[in-house]
């Protein structure tokens, strides 16, 4: 039986985990926490979730959909757990994450041939790994990792959204209902008339943030703070401009609210955090304010004026290395092939592809995958990921990595239901 040594229990530790002991590998899975605790995470659980609950859309027709029934027809196991987990969200795959993460822990767990290590791994050896350590590996593996590699990591700065208990919120002043009442109404909403919503960015703008001192030292004192686009704090985005927030996270088309049948100036939606309904997410409200200051200006959203914060918003480091420059085509270091990347570690952005980047390290390894369709999603994201480029930068899926398709005149929407179409045959094909 072939051994090998996956670091890291989140999300594409998992999935590698899972993937390889399908082929009848011996797993030995290192995980620090709770040993070593992050200043992000709060249970010994793996694949936890620590910033929002959703993996995306499940329509084809966008690049987070597309890439989960690519993935699908890759018997991705971390998507078959998320169903089991999910609450309802519309069309976007949401979990229970505390849920999500003890199926997965029971299950990893369970397999015979994975074998729990609860340690930090500092030291590489010859044997044969999968570096599956997040974007928050320790200062100690890091050093160990420059050593083989050289100076050729990157880093940045992520944050997360409060999280409010349902007992604490106002519900006069909220309704359900989903953009343009398209499926369930799922998210409750939280309607901002002028005044409210002029009021709520003057205070984001004035607000106090949080100096991430945890992070100041020998590998980090000289770094500014550096944000993925899609999880920029709201009170940086709220810098760009007084209306910056309600044409982007705090957009109010496609709702009505029925207390007074207007369109509300401004919106912020809650995201079920769980089945039982007890804990809601602020979505698109991921901060770096002091927590003071998260409770004054966040209980200035209508209906919030005496929520409970359940978890307060925060600012963490997330590492990722330049891969493209520093690992062959299945992700082995040039420099020590036995060692692999999977996860965000190796520049994917988001949950489900950290998941998709597991599978696919795992699959490169045992062979299952050799080559996949360029006109899919996960073959395209390969492709970036091993392709030499100037100014590289973490990405997630997106219509733009696939290649064009002569259509005619199409509006956007018959665009993407033949891109999806035609990435689902391809991959399909490949399968077979």
């Amino acid at each position: 039986m072939k051994k090998i040594k996956i670091i890291g229990a989140g999300l594409a530790g998992c999935e590698a985990a899972l993937q390889l002991a399908k082929d009848n590998y011996q797993i030995y899975l290192y995980e620090m926490r709770p040993k070593i605790q992050t200043p992000a995470h709060n249970t010994a659980l793996f694949a936890e979730l620590v910033c929002s609950n959703s993996l995306k859309s499940k329509l084809i027709t966008t690049s987070s959909g597309l890439l989960k029934e690519e993935m699908k027809l890759l018997d991705c196991e971390l998507l078959k757990i998320a169903e089991l987990a999910n609450v309802p969200a519309g069309n976007s795959l949401s979990v229970d994450r505390l849920f999500f993460s003890e199926l997965i822990t029971e299950k990893i767990k369970k397999t015979p041939n994975i074998t729990f290590i609860n340690e930090e791994y500092i030291q590489f050896d010859n044997h044969e790994t999968i570096l599956a350590a997040g974007p928050l590996i320790s200062d100690q593996l890091t050093a160990n990792l420059i050593k083989i590699i050289g100076d050729h990591h990157l880093f940045f700065f992520d944050a997360i959204a409060p999280v409010v208990s349902a007992d604490s919120l106002d519900y006069t002043l909220l309704f359900w209902q989903s953009r343009y009442n398209k499926g369930e109404p799922d998210y409750l909403n939280c309607p901002f008339n002028k005044e409210e919503y002029q009021l709520f960015v003057k205070a984001l703008v004035a607000g106090k943030k949080h100096v991430a001192k945890e992070f100041e030292n020998a590998f980090f004192q000289n770094l500014k703070y550096q944000f993925y686009e899609n999880c920029i704090p709201i009170e940086e985005l709220a810098l760009r401009g007084p209306d910056t927030l309600r044409f982007g996270v705090m957009k109010p088309i496609g709702l009505s609210n029925p207390h007074n049948y207007q369109k509300p100036y401004a919106v912020i939606q809650l995201r079920k955090e769980n089945n039982e309904n007890t804990a809601y997410n602020l979505v698109g409200c991921q901060t770096m304010l002091q927590y003071s200051e998260q409770k004054r200006i966040f209980s200035l959203i209508p209906g919030l004026n005496n929520a409970e914060f359940l978890r307060f918003g925060s600012i963490h480091r997330n590492t990722y290395l330049n891969t493209p420059q520093i690992t062959n085509h299945d992700f082995s270091l040039i420099k020590a092939p036995n060692i692999r990347l999977a996860g965000q570690i190796a520049g994917v952005e988001g949950y489900t592809e950290s998941i998709y980047s597991g599978l696919l390290t795992a699959g490169l390894m045992t062979g299952r995958i050799k080559n996949l369709p360029q006109e899919t999603i996960t073959g395209q994201l390969w492709r970036y990921l091993t392709t030499p480029q100037q100014n590289f930068k973490p990405m997630n899926a997106n219509f733009g990595l696939l290649p064009e398709i002569l259509m005619g005149k199409k509006n956007k929407k018959e665009k993407k239901e033949l891109l999806a179409q035609r990435s689902l045959a391809a991959i399909q094909q490949f399968i077979n």
